[in-house]
């Protein structure tokens, strides 16, 4: 599937298909988004894939994984995370961001899942929500890891290299996802997040990105793209 360019300066036009597969070559051998790798290290159930969402924000993947590893040997359900007192749940996520805050939230979560769903984690983005602590793209990347519903979980590196690719142009994450749910086939929407982090993270990143080597330079756009390397 192709998507319309309007930029003299793009050697190809985008195609879908093609990026993906220059994609996966350019992360092949990149650390991975940590929910993904958790999920592939057998912790996949949707209340961990939740909790390590959650502890996610702000926070570092190397961090991301290793707390969630942790934490998921001792307290992998609802009523194992119960037994834990707030400060010792804290102490095991920590050196996460904010990690009294992150805390309180999975003990409420791990309650109200344990209480009020019969040990459910919902898997609708409205259900997802009504959690605190939880917004939107901890809920679409529990949609999509946990459940494989197809969705596109829009984080910083997400949303920074498609409007920089000109694949999209939005303002907010939350819009970008919304965005790119109307040019990217459904087939890449869940693959999205996976790849662009780690790319993100080593190729296209905030400052002076790589584009001297980047295997996607050909079609993109370079928009708002100051200085490379």
């Amino acid at each position: 599937m192709k998507a319309r360019r309007t930029a003299d300066d793009v050697e190809e036009p985008w195609d879908a298909d093609e990026a993906f597969r220059r994609l996966r070559e350019a992360v092949r051998e990149r650390p991975r988004a940590a929910v993904f790798e958790l999920r592939d290290r057998g912790f996949g159930a949707p209340f961990q894939v939740l909790v390590a969402s959650l502890i996610s924000a702000r926070t570092r993947d190397e961090v991301t994984l290793r707390v969630s590893l942790r934490l998921f040997a001792e307290a992998p359900t609802p009523g194992d995370v119960l037994k834990l007192e707030a400060a010792d749940l804290a102490e095991r996520i920590r050196p996460a961001t904010f990690a009294e805050t992150k805390a309180r939230d999975v003990l409420e979560i791990a309650r109200r899942v344990r209480d009020e769903r019969d040990g459910e984690v919902p898997a609708t983005m409205e259900g997802l929500t009504a959690f605190r602590g939880v917004g939107p793209k901890i809920a679409a990347l529990t949609l999509a890891v946990a459940f494989g519903i197809p969705i596109v979980p829009v984080d910083v590196h997400v949303h920074r290299i498609v409007n920089r690719w000109g694949l999209v142009a939005t303002r907010t994450p939350e819009r970008t996802m919304t965005a790119l749910e109307e040019v990217l086939p459904r087939r890449y929407w869940i693959e999205t997040n996976e790849l662009l982090v780690p790319f993100g993270k080593f190729v296209c990143t905030g400052t002076a990105p790589r584009c001297s080597t980047c295997p996607l330079r050909s079609m993109c756009r370079r928009v708002g793209v100051t200085s490379s390397r």
